[in-house]
């Protein structure tokens, strides 16, 4: 537990965080404070460059209040997006919203020269906000296990190792990439006010996370969510993981390349958006067999988990669009009974392809609003 000195701060900062653009008058409402310990505790706040006030907008009469936001000299995280197809490097605030400094496709799927371009950006990042950077987070579309990446077969690796993407005496979190995108969407996104919020999403194969309270579900290693590898698919496939039966390949692109008579792209996703667009026989017959798979998973994924809400990212709200009908059958015919009268809303992510990226800041941060982390920022500013 905080000790005074920071429990007033960490929870000024947390609202700032929670409600970008708050006013420093409704932070003091929601925490119970008064108007004197709001001053008192945001002129701490600034003098240690953690935020800042500007003059909110006139709402009639009376004193004019202030908005709060992060300091512009205040600390920041940086937060890689490591995907399928490509990475991204961003920086976020104590507001915990990314800005993307650099971008670029694999150039190859070797993981060295991933991690070396991937690495060259956080570096230059580093380079550019200096003793700022309280934390590194990963995002990566891979299996994760103690902190560490232990398969990631829709790239073709086995462990790799990705500290290479850190900075030395800054603490680096390395997370799967739909675990991330479920927790920001349960805060921020589709699913935020949910106590408990289902996320599921297509890319190349199926992820997500349970996530209660504003926390993933993470299992007894930090393996868990890894849905796209339940046994949901078709026991004569065999999957990139290892496992036979997999929910992963009767979703994706690669379902519908195997629907469609056509061999197995080279990259899922691209191949995907192309068939949902189409609207001849074969892609609609493809696109409804896949949107079935894709129903019937989320209804046991319902059946066994008992979400508020169930938000569904990337590939997920194309696919049941393009085939409602199909989609809707399997998933009503996959509940128990007692919950096809009100079941959980599905609801498209909010936040988009930028889920994974906010995930990441949203835990770099969480390591940052802490007693230890903001004593030594304070040490840091010599106050």
């Amino acid at each position: 537990m905080a000790t005074p000195r920071w429990h007033g701060a960490i929870a000024v900062l947390a609202e700032m965080r929670r409600s970008p653009g708050t006013t420093r008058a409704a932070v003091a409402q929601r925490l119970g404070l008064s108007s004197g310990s709001a001053t008192d505790i945001t002129a701490r706040l600034r003098e240690l460059a953690l935020l800042t006030e500007t003059p909110a907008a006139a709402a009639g009469r009376g004193r004019p209040t202030t908005v709060l936001a992060p300091h512009p000299e205040g600390p920041v995280v940086i937060a890689v997006d490591l995907r399928y197809e490509d990475w991204r490097c961003a920086v976020a605030g104590l507001d915990g919203r990314p800005v993307v400094l650099d971008a670029a496709p694999h150039a190859s799927r070797d993981p060295e020269q991933v991690l070396e371009a991937a690495g060259r950006a956080v570096r230059r990042a580093h380079a550019r906000y200096g003793d700022r950077v309280r934390g590194v987070a990963v995002a990566a579309a891979a299996t994760v296990q103690h902190g560490r990446v232990v398969q990631a077969s829709s790239l073709g690796w086995g462990p790799v190792d990705l500290t290479p993407l850190g900075v030395p005496g800054v603490p680096l979190r390395i997370d799967n990439d739909a675990t991330l995108a479920g927790v920001a969407e349960a805060r921020d996104g589709a699913g935020a006010g949910a106590g408990t919020a289902l996320h599921v999403t297509v890319e190349v194969g199926v992820g997500g996370t349970l996530v209660v309270d504003g926390q993933p579900v993470r299992g007894a290693t930090g393996a868990g969510g890894e849905f796209g590898h339940l046994p949901f698919g078709d026991r004569t496939l065999r999957c990139p993981c290892g496992a036979l039966g997999c929910w992963d390949p009767t979703v994706d692109g690669r379902a519908l390349a195997r629907h469609l008579g056509e061999p197995p792209p080279s990259d899922p996703r691209t191949y995907a958006v192309a068939v949902l667009r189409r609207t001849d026989p074969a892609a609609v017959a493809a696109v409804a067999r896949a949107a079935q798979s894709l129903g019937r998973g989320i209804a046991g994924l319902v059946n066994g988990l008992d979400p508020e809400v169930v938000t569904l990212g990337g590939l997920a709200p194309p696919l049941r669009a393009a085939a409602t009908g199909a989609f809707a059958e399997a998933f009503t015919d996959g509940l128990m009974t007692f919950r096809r009268a009100a079941p959980p809303p599905l609801r498209p992510a909010a936040l988009g392809d930028d889920a994974a990226l906010h995930g990441a800041a949203a835990t770099a941060l969480d390591a940052v609003l802490t007693e230890e982390s903001l004593s030594a920022w304070a040490r840091l500013r010599g106050v």
